[in-house]
């Protein structure tokens, strides 16, 4: 009996997918819930299960295609049945079958003359998301040209890259320098995720009023706590290691308790306040920066968060993080010390209104009690949407968190 592979739930506000690739061919055979197609998302990798055993006997939708969930993109049929054509394939014969039947010449007939001048090429739909975008931006598309979808049809992402783009400014035509065709050159199509990270990070910068505020942190409290009771406290925790993140979410924790407005997120014309933190942490993924969020961070233990950050950095590292894992952060801490940043700005992650960014810890000489001292510091940069957040608001914030890593001892007491 046939059965439907369809396009699962993707998550929160993900309503289509990508097909990246068809892991199984038509006529292989599959066990029930083997993975038998790779679905891109805006946010991650995601594998589709095959519903039961048996073998591929259809291929609905071709790897490039955008489908919408409860789509359909295959079917598998009782093993030993013959396999059908991709429905692909058969669609691509009939046009090869007409074009060879009116190849064959006719006797005392000849084939009527190609019409004089340039043909115009026949425009395709938008996908239905971009339809929708288009219709609401009063786009047209002529205005966009060609989209990067299969056969020329526009994309979402492309409809998002033209309202991004820069103005176009008129300036004196120049010759058009040759382009070479260097073979020292590599030209790789961006994976969908990577053009909706680019379009998520310019919306960004578009829409809130982003301000970035420094501040610097003495380490050495933490670093000698830290240095005393980590062996201790990996055995008391069966391996969970004591990093600094753990202290470092603490401390934003009790911050945005005293300053809400950190926690806020702008919606329409109301802000939205966050009675709970769901805080999002930067890791490094397979395929670029992601954000898995540990959920209720303000209930967790140190030994809590940190196991929670062990397991994202290992899923996000071995491509398995789930669309659930990303979604509902209030607040993001990124660190780019672990790459040797030394400072940055980092960039909100909508609709969050600011987000923490730690950097490398360096020695360097400091005034301690009108001695001059080797102190281990961090340089830390909040940057904040202006909007919804005053620059007192945020100066205040992170002087807090400044002042919970430099003496621990607040963390305990809530002081």
């Amino acid at each position: 009996m046939a059965a439907d592979i369809k396009v699962p739930t993707l998550g929160e506000s993900v309503t289509s997918a990508t097909i990246a690739r068809w892991i199984k061919k038509v006529g292989e055979t599959v066990a029930a819930d083997e993975a038998v197609v790779e679905l891109e998302t805006d946010k991650v990798t995601v594998e589709v299960p095959a519903p039961e055993a048996g073998v591929i006997a259809e291929i609905i939708a071709d790897e490039g295609a955008e489908v919408a969930v409860g789509g359909l993109l295959g079917r598998i049929g009782a093993a030993g049945s013959a396999a059908a054509k991709p429905a692909a394939a058969k669609k691509a014969e009939e046009p090869k079958a007409v074009a060879a039947a009116a190849a064959v010449p006719v006797a005392g007939v000849q084939p009527p003359a190609a019409p004089p001048g340039p043909v115009a090429r026949t425009g395709t739909a938008p996908l239905p998301a971009a339809a929708k975008m288009m219709e609401e931006k009063k786009i047209s598309a002529e205005d966009i040209g060609e989209g990067s979808a299969k056969d020329g049809r526009i994309s979402k992402g492309d409809v998002l890259a033209f309202v991004n783009r820069p103005p176009v400014v008129a300036a004196p035509a120049a010759p058009k320098p040759a382009r070479t065709n260097d073979a020292r050159e590599e030209r790789v199509k961006m994976t969908r995720l990577r053009k909706t990270i680019a379009s998520r990070l310019k919306e960004a910068q578009n829409t809130a009023a982003m301000l970035t505020t420094f501040n610097e942190v003495d380490m050495s409290a933490i670093m000698a706590l830290r240095s005393e009771y980590k062996e201790a406290f990996e055995k008391k925790h069966k391996g969970v290691r004591l990093g600094f993140n753990g202290f470092f979410v603490k401390a934003v924790v009790a911050a945005l308790a005293e300053f809400p407005a950190v926690n806020a997120e702008i919606d329409g014309d109301d802000i939205v306040y966050k009675h709970f933190v769901n805080m999002g942490i930067a890791v490094g993924g397979a395929n670029g920066l992601v954000v898995p969020v540990i959920r209720n961070a303000d209930a967790m233990s140190i030994a809590e968060i940190e196991s929670a950050i062990a397991g994202f950095a290992k899923a996000a590292k071995d491509g398995t993080l789930k669309l659930e894992d990303l979604a509902g952060g209030t607040f993001s801490i990124t660190n780019g010390g672990v790459y040797g940043s030394l400072m940055s700005t980092p960039i909100i992650n909508p609709p969050q209104s600011a987000i923490l960014g730690m950097h490398k810890i360096q020695e360097r000489p400091v005034v301690v009690a009108g001695k001059i001292e080797i102190r281990p510091m961090m340089y830390l940069a909040v940057s904040y949407d202006h909007r919804i957040i005053d620059g007192r608001e945020a100066v205040s914030f992170l002087v807090r968190v400044k002042e919970s890593l430099e003496d621990p001892r607040r963390l305990l007491l809530e002081i």
